[in-house]
């Protein structure tokens, strides 16, 4: 089953609120000094390069994605103080060393040759510069998606290889020391980032699933009506619902940097 990244407006309901928390805290971590030339790559929807303007007050910003929706969605979201393209990160269009800090926020693992993609990265950052990435702990504690990939093949044995936790190996702490370490790095620091991902209610959680953009909605979308209905009895029934109704649960990222 393909990933559908076409639409920016269902992957923002879907994963922007939470990808605002992480990339802020995630720009932070970075401490970077201001007024550098910044490249985000994989922007979607532009959470990670919105931190980027809200608190280091970027010489420039260049923001790339394969996806034109989303490249639209991004460049309407930042207005004129970014420029954003669609781009391969795996052989972009940039000379050497033009940016001072090239950042990636939940993009790596569904690149075809993520080591490519950071050998790329490695290559438009300038002497000095920092390239810095962060992904989903897919297969420790990213609770939301989680419940839904063991409620999906608790349906569906079948479908286990969709599982993002088993899909992407690499989202580990040690997988992203080890893609850094094959791409030419040294000295690559990796650390933690965690936030609540409350919802208020079960709606709350389900109804961002029916968009159709990234992998579980994706699989929501080619369900049929019964088996759609069917997964969301089942999540209802396994979530950690509280009396009042709302679902707390935690998201854990890992994010990795690495100075030229």
């Amino acid at each position: 089953m393909k990933d559908l990244w076409e639409s920016g407006d269902p992957y923002e309901y879907f994963m922007g609120r939470w990808s605002r928390l992480t990339g802020q805290s995630f720009v932070d971590w970075i401490s970077a000094q201001p007024e550098k030339k910044w490249l985000d790559v994989g922007c979607g929807t532009g959470a990670l390069s919105e931190a980027v303007l809200n608190t280091q007050s970027p010489s420039e910003l260049v923001a790339i994605d394969q996806s034109e929706g989303f490249v639209n969605s991004a460049q309407q979201r930042l207005g004129n103080s970014a420029h954003c393209e669609v781009g391969d990160a795996m052989d972009m269009s940039f000379p050497d060393s033009s940016f001072d800090q090239v950042i990636s926020g939940l993009v790596l693992n569904f690149i075809p040759e993520p080591e490519k993609a950071l050998r790329e990265m490695k290559r438009v950052t300038a002497p000095d510069g920092v390239v810095a990435v962060y992904i989903w702990d897919y297969s420790g504690k990213m609770e939301f998606l989680k419940y839904f990939w063991d409620a999906v093949v608790g349906l569906d044995s079948k479908a286990s290889d969709l599982h993002e936790g088993k899909r992407f190996p690499n989202t580990t702490e040690e997988g992203l020391k080890r893609l850094f370490k094959n791409a030419g790095f040294s000295n690559t620091t990796v650390e933690s980032l965690e936030i609540e991902t409350n919802f208020k209610n079960f709606d709350d959680y389900w109804k961002p699933f029916l968009g159709g953009q990234g992998p579980a909605p994706t699989y929501v979308l080619s369900l049929s009506e019964s088996d759609r209905n069917r997964l969301r009895d089942n999540l209802h029934d396994k979530l950690p619902i509280q009396e009042d109704g709302s679902i707390p649960m935690i998201a854990r990222a890992w994010a990795a940097k690495s100075a030229m």
